[in-house]
């Protein structure tokens, strides 16, 4: 969807040196923090784990429990720390007292795209991890779990993206490509819709026209929206009407809603 232009990755964007400084030079392994995220992790273990730090002086939660007998599980070490040791590997970030070093995120390949068989969500152009992470929370939520991003200058599913989600893209089977039109292009022939949430003068108000499924749902960048390239390939376009005084929604907000609107189809 369109949003203001005013949205603009920054304050809580992940800077560049912050996404540098979380993935060690040790072979690209990277270190996720925050108890959901890391207690899903664990959970689904597609990653390979290396270690587990537990601050020393943690309450007791279920979930630093559930982490601590998963990761044992596994047969990865897990060492209970300082809240320095902490912070000296995961820096600035809300890290729950829980960090874990991992292989990066395992995206799916591109046959999942021919494989699946139902509704899939495409993110063009996102540059905020926590748009993207709430949004595919949001989508693993609702039962989609095939995910389609761009390759290039667009938010990669960083620690920062794991942890807004709560966890959830560790469920998901997210493709990154090259060129998002022409993989519109063969998902359209292979029969499903495509669907856009922008809000231009020609499109339609969500909610009131059906959803035809299966589809692939497009959400547009912060600011810029959907690109024109894409736009074009959209059967459908759909806007959400507004009633308030701000007359925009943040993208991840937008996509949440026509995710459920998608769900009611």
């Amino acid at each position: 969807m369109r949003t203001d232009r005013r949205e603009r990755p920054g304050r809580r964007a992940e800077p560049r040196h912050r996404q540098d400084r979380e993935r060690l030079r040790t072979g690209g392994d990277e270190w996720l923090y925050g108890r959901n995220a890391v207690n899903e992790s664990l959970t689904a273990a597609r990653r390979h784990f290396r270690r587990v730090l537990l601050l020393q002086s943690a309450g007791s939660d279920p979930r630093l429990e559930s982490i601590e007998r998963r990761a044992k599980q596994l047969g990865v070490p897990v060492e209970r720390v300082d809240r320095e040791s902490i912070e000296h590997v995961v820096f600035d970030v809300n890290h729950q007292g829980v960090a874990a070093l991992a292989t990066p995120y395992p995206y799916a390949p591109a046959i999942t795209l021919e494989e699946s068989s139902g509704s899939m969500l495409a993110l063009d152009h996102l540059q905020d991890p926590q748009n993207v992470g709430t949004m595919l929370r949001a989508a693993e939520a609702f039962g989609i779990e095939t995910i389609l991003i761009p390759k290039d200058r667009a938010a990669s599913i960083t620690p920062a993206a794991v942890n807004a989600s709560a966890g959830a893209v560790e469920h998901l089977s997210i493709v990154q490509t090259v060129n998002l039109a022409q993989e519109l292009e063969r998902l359209k022939k292979r029969g499903l819709w495509i669907v856009g949430i922008e809000n231009r003068e020609n499109a339609s108000l969500l909610g009131q026209t059906p959803i035809p499924t299966p589809c692939v749902l497009v959400v547009g960048s912060e600011g810029q929206g959907i690109g024109p390239n894409l736009a074009k390939r959209c059967d459908l376009l759909l806007k959400i009407e507004m009633h308030g005084a701000v007359n925009s929604l943040n993208a991840a907000t937008a996509g949440s809603i026509a995710l459920f609107a998608l769900t009611q189809s």
